[in-house]
């Protein structure tokens, strides 16, 4: 991976009275270092990919710790990791992305709480829900509360954060649960400082080794009959023990109201900087969190303690709850206590708010409007209606401007990506042999869905395009495609599709980008990532790296695949004519395309300080450039239609006579060649152009193209 965290490795060797400054997950993985952990594991996924991608470059200080890191394969071995804590006093942290990296993990979360743990777990999920979420609109919440786990929220300020993450380990020793610490997109990039403590060297590690393994003990597996022993201890031991925690060490906050402190407000610890937001606008909160009603903020929303909950809502004049996201889980169980003991405290939460979607400022301040308009209209202001109502009409007087609204703005893949010139040979090979079912993956290829492509039947998993389309492709005349990336091949799709389909003997087509890195996630390395010395090593580096690891055709052929190709994805004409051959041979049986291209942001990562210093020296570098010559292009189009790239566009045609404008290469152009492929494996008109583009040439080069301008500066008309 070529993206370095030199100066947060720093900021985590911070000790005792220093100040740390920087984003939220920073300043969780330095608690998790002065919370003494042991091991560390994940996947990498937004919001929380920084976690396991610092300490994975820190690994020389994590080893003077004693601490090992280790970067799964996927959520689940990740999960499978924190089995260390069921026997031993070893504290264990691993973190994903939530609720698809919760989903992978899901079973081995079930088995290890059932058992319950010793060592402290702390499991940190980015919680990507919301309008910027990437994923499906779920919760964790739900998996706290079907397998017993506690689940922290914090308040999204740095001291706060790290104060729950070393909390969040003694809340699983107390409690022997597993516990969750979600954290939104916007936790996890709020910026801030804390001071910060010594970190902990943990007491069992790569430097203090255990002497003898746990003696045996039927208790500590997941396994029947003892499995119904564990359902009674998570609700007559866990629960209370944890509940307890909670109290005696006030990991919820109660900020007590100035002024009208008998109407209070319930939230989650995460969205609690929001709601302050949202109460400014109606004068009752400063900007420094000073707020004139009560306010109880959950840093732990599960368990919930009855007695906190019913002493913060005796005696008030009403309670509004704000609790993002659907089924209100937190809701049902206020009320259900508030009903138990008969408190007639009138409560509301997703009767003034919505139902599901990301709780934003204005979206609170709506709610917060209600809530008052109902218990105490005297507090809200004039203005603060009006600016509701005048964000509305601002809505609705640019989308009437705007007609048929804004432009679409797809997103795309990057300049230059591999991966797109092989969804342009896609399209020229289905137009040979008719459209094909296209079942879908996670990552970068995932933006094929979009135009000027648009193909993709079904996401269903990272790594499970194979597998997805294994009720379709029996039923189809037409041979199905599957694609999946080398990330999710490794991930998931190795055994979840290529061995189930060998295994069945399926009449399959899988085509695997092998671009070198997971690169969706920020271009982490996988077990086919080019070595250093493999880079180094590469006559001219300006090229892609490409044949130079066969993990992948190797562990193919030991599975038993027998149809197998490995194409450069840049060649379209050759991608578009084993495309066709894979969906017409004779041959029954998985067949798999390997399109290997290196990732275009690591390439240019690689080549251009090289070309830099190059430069610097006073040496020749020569790079390529592509154009369109405009007297030839007659507007068809059609080479944009294949390509989609953001440096191929149109600008207007310099003929007056002709009205239709002309496709242009802007600058950014990377020089893939793509293009100039397209227009011949597409056959279309011959406007392409390449140049090379020399700096710092020879002197022979200079002479050459002296004479070169003079000869074409005779030929031209006066």
């Amino acid at each position: 991976m070529e993206v370095s965290f030199h100066e947060e490795i720093k900021a985590l060797r911070k000790g005792d009275g220093e100040v740390f400054h920087g984003e939220g997950i920073l300043a969780i993985t330095k608690g998790l270092l002065q919370s003494g952990v042991s091991y560390v594991g994940g996947y990498q996924g937004a919001p929380v990919s920084h976690l396991l991608d610092v300490m994975v470059q820190a690994k020389p200080y994590m080893d003077e710790l004693g601490v090992h890191v280790e970067a799964c394969s996927n959520e689940a071995s990740a999960a499978a990791m924190l089995g260390a804590s069921i026997h031993y006093p070893i504290r264990g942290a691993v973190t994903w992305k939530s609720i698809v990296g919760t989903n992978v993990a899901a079973d081995a979360l079930s088995n290890l709480s059932s058992p319950g743990v010793t060592g402290g777990v702390l499991i940190v999920v980015g919680e990507d829900y919301g309008e910027g979420a990437s994923v499906i609109q779920e919760r964790t919440h739900a998996y706290a509360l079907k397998s017993g786990m506690c689940l922290l929220d914090p308040r999204p300020e740095l001291g706060q954060m790290v104060r729950m993450v070393e909390q969040g380990f003694q809340l699983s020793e107390a409690s022997n649960m597993p516990v969750m610490m979600e954290l939104r997109i916007r936790a996890c990039h709020v910026r801030g400082s804390f001071e910060t403590r010594d970190n902990q060297p943990p007491k069992i590690s790569k430097r203090h080794l255990l002497d003898n393994p746990a003696g045996f003990d039927y208790m500590r597996l997941a396994h029947p009959p003892v499995t119904f022993v564990h359902e009674k201890r998570k609700t007559e031991e866990r629960l209370p023990a944890a509940r307890r925690f909670i109290t005696e060490q006030r990991l919820n906050e109660h900020f007590e109201g100035s002024t009208h402190k008998d109407l209070g407000l319930i939230v989650q610890g995460g969205l609690y900087n929001t709601l302050i937001r949202a109460l400014q606008q109606f004068e009752l909160a400063d900007a420094f969190g000073e707020c004139t009603l009560s306010i109880l903020v959950l840093n732990v929303t599960y368990p919930l303690v009855p007695e906190e909950l019913t002493r913060f809502c005796a005696g008030k004049s009403a309670v509004l709850l704000l609790e993002e996201g659907q089924p209100e889980y937190i809701e049902q169980e206020l009320a259900l206590t508030l009903r138990r003991q008969d408190l007639q405290t009138p409560l509301h939460g997703k009767d003034m708010l919505p139902q599901g979607g990301e709780y934003t400022a204005e979206v609170m301040a709506q709610g917060l409007l209600k809530f008052l308009q109902k218990h105490r209209p005297a507090l809200i202001p004039e203005r603060t209606p009006q600016w509701l109502q005048t964000n509305a009409a601002r809505r609705q007087q640019v989308q009437a401007a705007l007609g048929t609204g804004l432009p679409p703005r797809p997103p795309g893949m990057c300049i230059g990506c591999p991966e797109r010139p092989v969804f342009s040979a896609l399209k020229l090979a289905q137009q040979d042999v008719g459209p094909v079912h296209i079942s879908g993956d996670i990552g970068c290829h995932a933006l094929a869905t979009f135009e000027p492509f648009s193909v993709g039947h079904s996401i269903l998993g990272y790594g499970m395009s194979l597998a997805s389309r294994a009720g379709v492709s029996p039923l189809m005349k037409r041979r199905v495609l599957s694609v999946m990336g080398d990330g999710g091949f490794w991930h998931n799709g190795l055994l979840t599709g290529v061995q189930s389909a060998l295994f069945n003997g399926d009449d399959a087509v899988l085509l695997i980008f092998k671009n070198g890195y997971t690169s969706a996630t920020g271009t982490q390395d996988i077990i086919n990532t080019p070595s250093e010395n493999t880079k180094d090593a590469a006559t001219d580096k300006r090229q892609s790296l490409v044949h130079t690891d066969q993990t992948i055709e190797s562990t193919l052929k030991g599975l038993g695949v027998q149809w197998l190709r490995t194409v450069h994805t840049y060649e379209v004409s050759h991608m578009q004519a084993t495309l066709t051959e894979a969906f017409t041979t004779e041959f029954q049986g998985l067949k798999v395309i390997v399109a290997e291209g290196e990732c275009q942001l690591e390439r240019q990562r690689r080549i251009k300080p090289w070309l830099a210093s190059l430069l610097s020296q006073g040496e020749r570098v020569e790079r390529v450039k592509y154009g369109v010559d405009e007297d030839v292009c007659n507007g068809d189009h059609a080479c944009i239609r294949l390509s989609g790239c953001p440096t191929l566009t149109l600008k207007d045609n310099p003929d007056p006579l002709k009205v239709d404008p002309v496709a242009t290469v802007i600058d950014g152009c990377v020089g893939c060649g793509l293009c100039g492929e397209n227009a011949h494996a597409a056959t279309l008109c011959p406007s392409f152009y390449r140049a090379e583009v020399v700096q710092n040439p020879k002197w022979h080069e200079r002479l050459w193209h002296s004479l070169q301008s003079r000869v074409v500066r005779l030929l031209q008309p006066a």
